[in-house]
């Protein structure tokens, strides 16, 4: 099992940017996907964007154009770069992975809040 530590959110203004991190207890060289997903209240989890081992990455449409995900091999981490943040990218941020494409997705981290308002 992979532990999950992620970092990053916070309060921004509208237009702004943040970085969030996933920082892993392990190797993520071998794992074939890794993923961020966000929940705001009331609302269904959603996959924001994911990145495979080979570096194939998937944006939901919400988002695309503003954020982009990315995954250093070296640092164990996964990043999600978030700009342009709109009130709407409001919620808790949760990374996760696959270990194989048949898997499913794992255990969920704390999260980390990322709140958009002026």
């Amino acid at each position: 099992q992979v532990h999950l530590v992620e970092s990053g959110g916070g309060l921004v203004q509208p237009g702004g940017s943040l970085r969030l991190s996933c920082a892993t207890s392990g190797s993520i060289f071998s794992i074939y996907a890794m993923g961020w997903y966000r929940q705001a209240p009331g609302k269904l989890r959603e996959l924001v964007a994911s990145i495979t081992s080979g570096g194939n990455t998937n944006i939901a449409d919400s988002v695309k154009g503003r954020f982009a995900i990315s995954r250093d091999n070296a640092k164990n981490t996964v990043y999600l770069q978030m700009n342009s943040l709109k009130p709407e990218d409001t919620a808790v941020y949760y990374c996760n992975y696959k270990l194989t494409s048949l898997a499913s997705w794992g255990s969920w981290g704390q999260g980390t809040q990322v709140t958009v308002s002026s």
